[in-house]
């Protein structure tokens, strides 16, 4: 018998007295979709069962806030004092652990950061001071701590009724544990601030009060920041000292990094597509040397083979993974079972966190399952198979004929240009779109694999349709770039963005950018990371990268995490440079002349650049309409959006077809 690929990634481990079938753990993650009362809608826990099914050895609920109203800070976590949610829970953790894993769950509380402002415009937190929005803290009482105590251990004990097999504390990301730990925070002159022994002292209450109603066998986790990455913030060697003093004290020590209350600090939480795989490892591998209990790694982490050697090299001892498990919870099945060139790996595109912000579901850019976990389990065959000619393989047409065929209809799939992938293929080569590529070569060979009849260099037409005689057609023909009409768009020095990012080259060392969207942001990334100077005109007020306007409601869709971490990035650029509310007027030879707050003036460029949008391709589209008895448009066919809409019109449309 062959040796497991993957063998240290699949032993497992013991903690307390729980037994783990692997080294993979879905980390705590949140759901936002809740009932008025704050506990898990069917949907909901469908999110966790899918990474359960998938093998995950623990799944973690997170955000289960131990106090009823004061211990939150958003609307989207679960209440985890109210004795009403326990049918939710006890179903959640049924639903977890009935596929062989651990049903975990995140203990948490908002402490000064709680949305609850008391009369007179102040909150309670650990101690007296000003939060980062400018609201005053007044510092608990040692009643009021003693009761928090309290909270956590009856939300341990309320876990553990409902069926959890593991407690996970959040001492990390600067909430109410790390506010009590945390030298920079905690500024008290009693037995619970000062020292590090006192600092120290709330988090050991916690442990020890769950340790006399769990005992030893439950294992306790404890997810801290080994560095909050901020100026406001404890640094690493705060990290480590916090690491070493819960030595012994829990079984799991989770090394996250980030602040939650500092842009900075969240982006390093929650690590960019700028940031290089598996960036925060650092932090736990360190750690990991002063300490003898069990470490757990997370961030940025999406390549088993990497994931493997963390293991093996003794660099951790448990691979946490967050927004992966969204972009595939069927990561350890498919590692275990030799498929792992099937796992979709995460673009970190925040695609998820701003449509959860927004809407109030999880979503994926690239996994169009992810929201719709509970229909998907209960899926039923199509009633009747169809031929269905799929036009355009860009990245909704390679979907939407992924899915006809895996249910079983007869896929034709035509593409005009000599390669799937659509559009895309032009960020392929930027180096934080490396994951796109990922993507892109996933669904080409999942193509390859798949019965689907797939014919490049070929236009669909309307005689090819005829020849073909499909019962269904898609048209998923994409959109092309707009040219703005400016005076002198015509001149040698100006190209699309598409241009642009197929040959970098042409563009010279002063580059202006129309347009402030998610495109024209990105290139500049790109084009000032390679030494350009940049200007973004844009004629809207603002950009995604503009300051936050609390009066200014986000476009549903829009990328607005994405944009925090440019924001992030470009923060300290002399070379990037965004002017909103700019109107180009024409472009010659010296530059870009544009009008805005400061008047008439001209803006130097050896290369001007427009990215102001895509037209849909739809006269090709519409003359397929009436070539077959069922046609269906999705994608920029309809209207120009992004990966997540292609792929999730071309998923729903396919699982659609042979109904009837």
């Amino acid at each position: 018998m062959s040796e497991p690929k993957y063998k240290n990634l699949f032993k497992p481990i013991i903690l307390g007295n729980q037994f783990f079938k692997n080294r993979l753990f879905a980390s705590p993650q949140d759901n936002p979709d809740l009932t008025y009362h704050h506990f898990l809608t069917d949907d909901a826990r469908a999110f966790y069962e899918a990474k359960a099914i998938g093998g995950f050895a623990s799944v973690c609920i997170g955000d289960f806030m131990v106090e009823s109203g004061k211990g939150y800070s958003h609307p989207f976590q679960l209440d985890g004092s109210g004795l009403m949610g326990q049918a939710s829970l006890t179903r959640t953790a049924r639903d977890i652990t009935k596929h062989g894993a651990v049903a975990t769950v995140e203990l948490n509380h908002a402490g000064h950061m709680t949305n609850v402002i008391e009369e007179g415009g102040f909150v309670y937190g650990v101690a007296d001071g000003v939060r980062p929005d400018g609201t005053p803290t007044r510092a608990y009482s040692e009643e009021r701590i003693e009761e928090l105590i309290n909270l956590y251990v009856r939300g341990a004990q309320q876990a553990l009724r409902c069926g959890f097999n593991m407690i996970t504390l959040h001492g990390g990301h600067a909430w109410l544990m790390a506010q009590f730990m945390s030298s920079k925070e905690n500024t008290r002159k009693d037995k619970w601030g000062g020292s590090f022994e006192n600092r120290m002292r709330f988090t050991h209450a916690v442990i020890d009060g769950i340790r006399k109603v769990a005992g030893r066998a439950v294992p306790i986790e404890i997810r801290i920041s080994g560095t909050e990455w901020v100026p406001q913030g404890y640094d690493f060697d705060e990290g480590i000292a916090i690491a070493k003093d819960l030595d012994g004290k829990v079984d799991l020590i989770h090394v996250s990094v980030g602040h939650h209350d500092y842009e900075m600090g969240m982006m390093r939480t929650h690590p960019t597509m700028f940031l290089s795989d598996a960036c925060n490892l650092q932090f736990a591998a360190e750690i990991k040397k002063h300490v003898k209990t069990p470490v757990a790694t997370v961030g940025a982490l999406t390549d088993v083979d990497q994931m493997e050697e963390i293991i093996a090299s003794g660099q951790a001892d448990v691979i946490q993974l967050g927004r992966q498990t969204l972009a595939d919870p069927d990561l350890p099945i498919k590692a275990m079972t030799g498929r792992e060139d099937e796992i979709a790996r995460c673009m970190r595109c925040f695609t998820c966190f701003s449509n959860s912000s927004q809407t109030g579901v999880f979503y994926c850019a690239i996994n169009p399952k992810i929201g719709h976990e509970r229909e998907n389990m209960y899926d039923t065959p199509p009633y009747t198979k169809k031929k269905v000619l799929v036009a355009g393989g860009g990245i909704g047409g390679m979907q939407a004929a992924i899915t006809c065929a895996e249910r079983g209809h007869e896929v034709v799939l035509c593409e005009k240009t000599d390669k799937l992938g659509g559009v895309l293929h032009c960020e392929i080569n930027i180096p934080f779109k490396s994951k796109l590529e990922n993507y892109i070569d996933l669904q080409v060979r999942k193509i390859s694999r798949l019965p689907i009849d797939v014919r490049l260099n070929t236009p669909a037409t309307p005689e090819l349709a005829e020849s073909i005689a499909p019962d269904v057609i898609i048209a998923a023909m994409g959109s092309r770039p707009v040219k703005p009409p400016i005076k002198g768009i015509d001149l040698d020095k100006v190209h699309g963005a598409e241009e642009v990012y197929y040959h970098p080259e042409i563009v010279g060392k002063k580059a202006v950018i129309l347009g402030g969207g998610l495109v024209g942001l990105e290139l500049g990334v790109f084009l000032a990371m390679e030494k350009h100077d940049v200007t973004i005109v844009e004629m809207m007020p603002r950009t995604l990268v503009s300051p936050d306007d609390p009066t200014v409601m986000p476009k549903p869709g829009e990328p607005i995490v994405q944009g925090f971490a440019i924001r992030d990035l470009i923060k300290n650029w002399d070379n990037y440079k965004v002017l909103t509310s700019t109107k180009a007027l024409e472009i010659n030879e010296e530059g870009l002349v544009v009008e805005g707050p400061d008047g008439v003036k001209t803006i130097p460029a050896d290369t001007v650049i427009y990215a102001v949008g895509q037209r849909s391709v739809r006269d090709e589209a519409i003359a397929l309409s009436t070539c077959a008895r069922e046609f269906h448009m999705i994608g920029d066919s309809v209207a120009p959006r992004n990966i997540f809409s292609a792929t999730q019109a071309a998923y729903q449309i396919a699982r659609d077809i042979g109904r009837y």
